[in-house]
């Protein structure tokens, strides 16, 4: 809409990550090593406020530039946001993956912070599409072609997340003393050594089975979701023909689906176990993507502008949020699981490393499904501006098999990579006892080496901490 090219807005995300590759696996790292009166995690979380807010600002607020220009403001926003985003959404995984030990209660606490970041996509479509992007006659193709709505709604979104971050970071700092401490005290590497520290470590947790297939499975699952955000607009627009006050409620019937289904995760983790919840809900999500766009290809759907066709895509898309929760909450309640697995095998409590390594695989792939995306509109000679009186019949039809038939393949992919992953709930358990046993043995050391005359730091070698009280 600004007259830069899809495939230098695609660019300019993919080197993005290249940045990603660099700062997800760096602050997992230095937050599992700090160590300060305000924890490993909470350090980060208040560093990211300002820089947050600011980058995001700015991003949506480019002033007049040449596409060279444009393209090196995009490049360079777009860097020191995601990178302020990982300096508080990596410490911020970790910190709920330390909350607690169970194995059921993880999906108790990710099922909250789902629900809350959710309520915050809610807030967003409001505030976007309820009024800085409303139909207006001077934009009847939508009002997300209304560039003066960018900048103030940056504001208002920018204010909203130094908000929720300081809420979010306040509110878990009485948490403190009865976080786990690692059971070995990590020092910090020295600068020279920090890149192959970092590769040591991101080594290591990739040599975890369970976790190395599940990294492949969110690898390729963000493909998937990558393509879908850049196309959907594209979608809603030409392909189904949805305007602005149609579009808010498309985007929030997978909201309500999300609130709803978020209810019944945790029962259906304790019925039949996380693995098969995370393939349901991918699966479930994969086919709301595919499934209208294969039935209008077969001439099977609704017409535009019909009631019937707007009911149809809301009721899918509630139906997806039903589905996806049940991946997205489940996958990262597995994530702690895998780091009980990583500590008995190495004796290193690394839950930054792990949710970096997740962070970037979704990021990464994400912005390789932009990139994707802008090259695949290139080539279907999707015309730059797209002006309605521009896009033709081909260019819409072609839009709809990339949307469809092309993520059933990531899909697949997906599914095939998680039916790898074999850490049962039986065998956590296990692991749960052994951890247990060896940290009676290290506190037992640290007690004896103490009446030797060598006293020990036994809550830091041991990682035993305070019993919180009752409320």
């Amino acid at each position: 809409m600004l007259g830069l090219d899809p495939k230098l807005s695609g660019l300019a995300l993919l080197i993005a990550l290249v940045f990603d590759a660099i700062s997800d696996p760096l602050v997992g790292y230095l937050s599992d090593s700090w160590r300060s009166r305000l924890g490993r995690r909470h350090p980060f979380l208040f560093a990211s406020i300002v820089p947050l807010a600011l980058c995001f600002y700015l991003l949506f607020s480019p002033p007049a530039l040449s596409e060279t220009g444009l393209f090196l403001w995009l490049t360079t926003f777009a860097v020191l946001t995601r990178t302020s985003i990982t300096l508080f959404y990596v410490p911020h995984a970790a910190l709920g993956g330390e909350l607690s030990d169970d194995f059921h209660e993880r999906t108790t606490v990710v099922q909250w912070r789902y629900s809350f970041s959710y309520l915050g996509y809610l807030c967003a479509y409001g505030v976007g599409f309820g009024y800085f992007f409303a139909d207006t006659p001077a934009f009847p193709q939508g009002g997300h072609y209304n560039l003066d709505g960018y900048s103030p709604f940056a504001m208002v979104m920018s204010l909203l997340m130094v908000a929720a971050i300081a809420i979010a970071s306040f509110g878990t700092l009485h948490r403190l003393p009865y976080l786990r401490r690692p059971a070995e005290v990590q020092q910090l590497a020295a600068i020279t050594q920090v890149p192959i520290t970092l590769f040591r470590e991101m080594g290591q947790a990739l040599r975890n089975r369970s976790f190395a297939w599940m990294f492949a499975g969110i690898l390729t699952v963000f493909v998937m979701v990558g393509v879908d955000s850049a196309l959907n607009l594209y979608m809603n627009t030409y392909y189904w023909s949805l305007g602005s006050g149609e579009n808010f409620w498309f985007f929030s019937a997978t909201v309500f689906g999300v609130l709803l289904g978020a209810v019944f995760t945790r029962r259906l983790n304790e019925r039949f176990d996380k693995l098969p919840c995370v393939m349901v809900g991918t699966a479930g999500w994969a086919a709301g993507q595919i499934v209208p766009v294969l039935m209008r290809q077969l001439g099977w759907f609704p017409d535009n502008d019909t009631d019937a066709l707007y009911a149809a895509l809301v009721g899918m898309r509630f139906l997806q949020g039903l589905f996806v929760i049940q991946a997205l909450v489940t996958f990262n309640s597995m994530v702690p699981d895998i780091v009980d697995e990583h500590e008995l095998r190495t004796g290193k409590r690394q839950e930054g490393i792990f949710f970096a390594a997740s962070s970037f695989s979704q990021k990464a792939t994400q912005g390789l499904g932009t990139f994707l995306a802008g090259v695949a509109l290139t080539l279907i000679g999707w015309p730059e501006g797209g002006s309605e009186a521009e896009v033709t019949e081909a260019n819409i039809r072609h839009l709809g098999l990339l949307f469809g038939p092309l993520l059933a393949g990531f899909a697949a992919i997906c599914l095939f990579c998680y039916t790898k992953y074999d850490l049962t709930r039986e065998r956590h358990r296990e692991i749960v006892v052994a951890l247990a046993a060896r940290r009676l043995q290290a506190e037992a050391d640290a007690s004896a080496a103490a009446a030797a005359g060598a006293p020990a730091l036994v809550g830091e070698v041991a990682g035993i901490v305070p019993v919180p009280p009752k409320h």
